[in-house]
């Protein structure tokens, strides 16, 4: 077999501090690598790239992809699909695109923006089947899933007992069980609390949940502490308590505080960053200067934005309190479902109207805020948390939005006239370079996650890579690129479906003791309704299973 040569790019490599320069890649088997030294290398196909853009592969590393909750959405949903029809062609299925698309129309969604890889951010463990089936039909990139823990009920019993060596064995075997990349956090304690027929909206950081006795300061210390022990190559995945709701800043500083230098990152930040109260709507305002301040100075916390977009989408999220808040809110039709032992579920169509309305206007501000103060582009992320804040296909205008400053203005003045009073946007003039680009949607991304074969350009990388062609107008840059590579395959030529290839599924293997097992099984076929044997997947039950090293804090 021979090679894959891309020649002649202007490359931006940020990781190997390659920042606009010309080169030419080798790849071979799926990996780039180093030029060959025989002088007539066997070369099986050649892109001359002079002129174009080169960057790694898009990695979006919260999102919503997979799983029961993407399933009811699209049920709850058909008009979102109807008018976005995929015809079956000699590359690719049927299905159907939009919002919330089918399994093969997500994989040819993503890879036709540039993205190589997506991490679902929310999956409980008793429907990782239902993901890892979901995520083997959607084609064209690598994925996983976080796994649910914030309020689990063995977690919550082992917390309270301090028992940290088995809790670090469940959640090894959880991780393994469940061919799970993350320790995902969720409401801690809240999700629990509402459960627990109370309906509380609100959960203080110091609040004890109800029958566990726990608090959220102490879930997230705990859970963070494991993630360390086991070495996990991603810290815990916090979504803050009180997401949505005006003031939430300060639980979400507190939060921050709470780790204690300890690392953790914070979750689509924009929707944990709102001043104000709840008694006066019109007090809600940007609280998002306290938390960028406090994570410029803190290098412990990475974050990933989230944005609000303009038009109509859907929430889904592990956070049922939130989901029921918003139905009360707006009277929207909703959805909510309890998991036995582990989590909830919320989802709950919704329209951002930033132009008319003036809260959904601080919102779309707040993500702009974060990214133009953050000192540090390696830690923070472009998610697009898709779809909640809308879906990925409209994230190109997010990138217009950071490298023009007079399309910024201009889109400002299109919000709610009021929004001026409630944001500092107009006074940020910074402007993203493709470099800083290239940080925060692929090498930021790939360091959080401790994807060391991705993000990057050298020799032993994975093959993911995206070619643009440069336009003034940033936005049809990044919706359309001239080609897509992943791993070593031409998928996608300016903006057509080239192939249906499976991509490998990445998931966290700690080590851990299975004498634990004689502790963990008991519980667990004593609380769950499906015993503890038939709860872990196989390997065959995954898609290409990928285990990632569990190394964090080695040389």
């Amino acid at each position: 077999m021979g090679y894959f040569v891309i020649e002649n790019g202007t490359v931006h490599d940020p990781t190997n501090g390659v920042d606009g320069l010309r080169q030419t890649i080798w790849i071979k088997d799926g990996k780039i690598v180093e030029p060959p030294a025989e002088s007539n290398p066997v070369i099986d196909r050649r892109i001359d790239a002079g002129g174009y853009v080169v960057m790694p592969g898009g990695i979006d590393m919260h999102c919503h992809i997979a799983g029961p909750k993407v399933n009811i959405g699209r049920k709850m949903t058909p008009e979102f699909r109807r008018d976005h029809p995929i015809s079956r062609t000699a590359n690719t299925h049927s299905g159907t695109g939009g919002i919330v698309p089918s399994t093969f129309g997500t994989g040819y969604m993503f890879a036709g923006l540039g993205y190589t890889t997506a991490m679902d951010a929310a999956i409980p463990g008793l429907h990782a089947r239902h993901a890892h089936d979901e995520l083997a039909d959607t084609p064209l990139i690598d994925k996983g899933f976080y796994l649910l823990f914030g309020n689990n009920h063995f977690v919550l019993d082992h917390v309270r007992e301090g028992r940290h060596a088995e809790l670090d064995a469940y959640l090894a075997w959880s991780l393994n069980a469940a061919k799970a990349y993350a320790i995902k956090i969720v409401n801690p304690g809240g999700v629990e609390n509402w459960k627990q027929i109370s309906r509380k909206t609100l959960q203080e950081l110091d609040e004890p949940v109800p029958t566990f006795g726990v608090t959220p300061r102490q879930i997230i210390r705990e859970l963070a502490d494991a993630a360390d022990r086991l070495a996990l190559p991603h810290s815990i995945h916090i979504h803050c308590n009180n997401l949505g709701l005006p003031g939430n800043f300060a639980t979400t500083l507190r939060t921050m505080e709470a780790l204690e230098g300890r690392r953790g990152h914070f979750a689509h930040i924009q929707f944990h960053s709102y001043g104000g109260n709840q008694n006066d709507p019109q007090s809600f305002a940007s609280g998002a200067q306290d938390l960028i301040d406090y994570v410029n100075t803190h290098e412990n916390i990475t974050i990933d934005v989230g944005h609000v977009n303009p038009g109509k989408t859907l929430g889904m999220t592990g956070d049922a309190p939130f989901a029921h808040f918003l139905a009360e809110m707006t009277g929207n039709r909703w959805f909510a479902a309890d998991c036995e032992m582990e989590s909830s579920c919320g989802v709950i169509p919704m329209e951002f109207q930033p132009q008319k309305v003036l809260i959904h206007a601080v919102q779309w501000a707040i993500a702009l805020e974060w990214y133009l103060q953050m000192e540090d582009p390696w830690r923070i992320c472009m998610s697009s948390d898709h779809p909640n804040g809308g879906a990925i296909y409209r994230y190109p205008e997010i990138i217009h939005l950071l490298m023009d400053s007079a399309f910024r203005r201009e889109a400002f003045e299109r919000m709610h006239s009021q929004l001026g009073d409630k944001s500092v946007l107009p006074e940020l003039t910074r402007e993203y370079t493709l470099q800083e680009i290239a940080i925060i949607t692929r090498a930021a991304p790939a360091k959080v996650l401790g994807l060391k074969s991705k993000g990057h350009l050298a020799a032993g990388a994975d093959a993911d890579i995206t070619i643009y062609c440069p336009q003034a107008d940033k936005r049809a840059m990044f919706e359309r690129p001239r080609y897509v590579v992943q791993a070593g395959r031409l998928v996608a030529e300016d903006g057509v479906i080239l192939g249906d290839f499976e991509g490998k599924t990445l998931y966290a293997n700690p080590e851990y003791d299975t004498e634990y097992h004689s502790h963990i099984r008991p519980w667990f076929n004593e609380n769950y309704t499906v015993r503890f044997s038939n709860y872990a997947l196989s390997d065959s039950e995954v898609a290409s299973p990928t285990p990632v090293a569990c190394d964090f804090g080695s040389e």
